[in-house]
C-alpha cells in the first residue's frame, strides 16, 4: 500500500535532499510543505501519513507544528529531521510525540534503520555511500538562480549553526534558540548597511578568525552586544566574583572559540574540506560595529555574508556570529556542497 509523504522545510534545497535519501524500494506518494501550516492543511488533505519534519521555519515552526498535530490528534507520525542537534530540542519533540530525530545532513542508513524499526518500511536494506563518482566540476553546473544558491548556503549554514548551538547548549548548560540563518549576497556598500541594521548605535566587541582551504577563504566574527557581558559571565561559572574587564575578555574568547570552531568544522564536514583556522583575534572592545569592520571589509568588493543571531532567552543574552566569504569563493561553496550531496546520496 502506498504511503503518503510529506517533507516539510522551508529549503527547497533541503526538501529535495530528503526527497533523494528515502528508500527507492519504499512505495510512496511525496508532497512537501513550505512550512507548518502549509503541512497542516496538506496533513488534513491526506496527504502526510508521515511526516518529516524540521524545526526552525517561518509563519510556523516544527515545534507549533507539533504541538498542533499532537492538539487535534491528526493522523500522521512525525519523524523531525533538524540541524538544531541540542538534546532538549530533541527530547521537546519527543515528549510531543514525535516518532525520533534525525540531524542534517540527512544519513540514509540511519534513516532506513529508522523506517525500519517502526514498521513504516519492510523493504531490503539498500546499499549506501556507493564509491566511484566523479566530482562535479564548476562547469558541469548549470548556473542557478540566485535565489536557488542562497537556499542552499542557508541550508549549509543552517547545519553549521546547529552544530554550534549544541556545543554552546553544552557550555551554558541552557538551550540556545536559534534562527533562520540570514543570508545574502551583498557589494561591500551594501554590506555596511546590512551591519548597521545588525546592531545600530549599539556598543560591541568582537572576535575574529579567519579561516582558508583549496579555492574557499572567509573570516567568521562572533559580535557581543556589551551589555550582555555580566550575563554571560554568570551563566559560565568563573571561580571568580567580581566582572572583571579580563574575566570579559576571557568569557568573549570561551564563547567564540566554541561557536565559531563548532561552526566551521560543521561546514568542513558538509563541503567535505578540510578549513585551517587562524588563531582568533580581539577585533575590537567598545566600538561601534560599523567602525570596527571596516578593516575587515575593505578588502573585499563582494561577500556572501551570513548572520545567526543566537540566544538565551531567559537571560537576556544575544550574540551574533557573522560569516564572510569573499565573492571569489562563493562559486567553489556552492559547487563543493553539490558534489558533496551528490555524494552522500549516491
Amino acid at each position: 500500500m502506498t504511503t503518503n509523504v510529506l517533507i516539510c522545510d522551508d529549503s527547497g534545497f533541503a526538501r529535495r535532499q530528503m526527497a533523494r535519501s528515502i528508500p527507492d524500494a519504499w512505495d510512496v506518494n511525496i508532497s512537501f510543505a513550505e512550512h507548518g501550516k502549509d503541512a497542516i492543511e496538506q496533513i488534513k488533505d491526506g496527504k502526510g501519513d508521515v511526516l518529516f519534519l524540521d524545526l526552525n521555519m517561518p509563519v510556523m515552526d516544527g515545534y507549533q507544528t507539533m504541538q498542533y498535530i499532537r492538539d487535534h490528534d491528526l493522523p500522521s507520525l512525525v519523524i523531525v529531521v533538524s540541524g538544531d542537534v541540542q538534546a532538549e530540542a530533541r527530547n521537546r519533540m519527543v515528549a510531543m510525540g514525535a516518532l525520533d530525530f534525525i540531524r542534517k545532513p540527512i544519513d540514509n542508513e540511519k534513516l532506513t534503520t529508522i523506517l525500519r524499526q517502526y514498521g513504516l518500511y519492510t523493504g531490503a536494506p539498500e546499499a549506501t555511500g556507493k564509491s566511484g563518482q566523479a566530482p562535479i566540476d564548476a562547469a558541469q553546473i548549470v548556473a542557478p538562480k540566485k535565489e536557488d544558491r542562497i537556499d542552499a548556503y542557508r541550508e549549509l549554514v543552517n547545519v553549521a549553526m546547529g552544530r554550534a548551538g549544541e556545543s554552546l547548549a553544552s557550555l551554558f548548560d541552557e538551550f540556545i534558540d536559534l534562527p533562520i540563518p540570514n543570508v545574502n549576497e551583498l557589494e561591500t556598500t551594501e554590506l555596511h548597511m546590512a551591519i548597521a541594521e545588525i546592531h545600530s548605535n549599539t556598543s560591541v566587541s568582537a572576535v575574529s578568525k579567519g579561516f582558508i582551504s583549496a579555492g574557499i577563504a572567509g573570516e567568521a566574527l562572533v559580535i557581543f552586544n556589551d551589555s550582555n557581558f555580566a550575563n554571560i559571565v554568570e551563566l559560565l561559572k568563573y571561580d571568580e566574583s567580581e566582572v572583571t574587564e579580563a574575566l570579559e575578555l576571557e568569557a568573549l574568547m570561551d564563547v567564540s572559540n566554541i561557536l565559531i570552531g563548532a561552526c566551521l568544522n560543521a561546514l568542513s564536514e558538509q563541503l567535505n574540506v578540510k578549513l585551517s583556522h587562524n588563531h582568533p583575534i580581539i577585533l575590537g572592545r567598545h566600538r561601534n560595529l560599523d567602525n570596527l569592520l571596516q578593516s575587515t571589509i575593505s578588502r573585499w568588493n563582494k561577500v556572501m555574508a551570513i548572520e545567526i543571531g543566537y540566544s538565551i532567552k531567559k537571560h537576556d543574552i544575544q550574540f551574533d556570529l557573522l560569516l564572510l566569504i569573499p565573492g571569489h569563493a562563493m562559486e567553489q561553496v556552492y559547487t563543493r556542497l553539490v558534489n558533496a550531496t551528490e555524494g552522500r546520496h549516491a
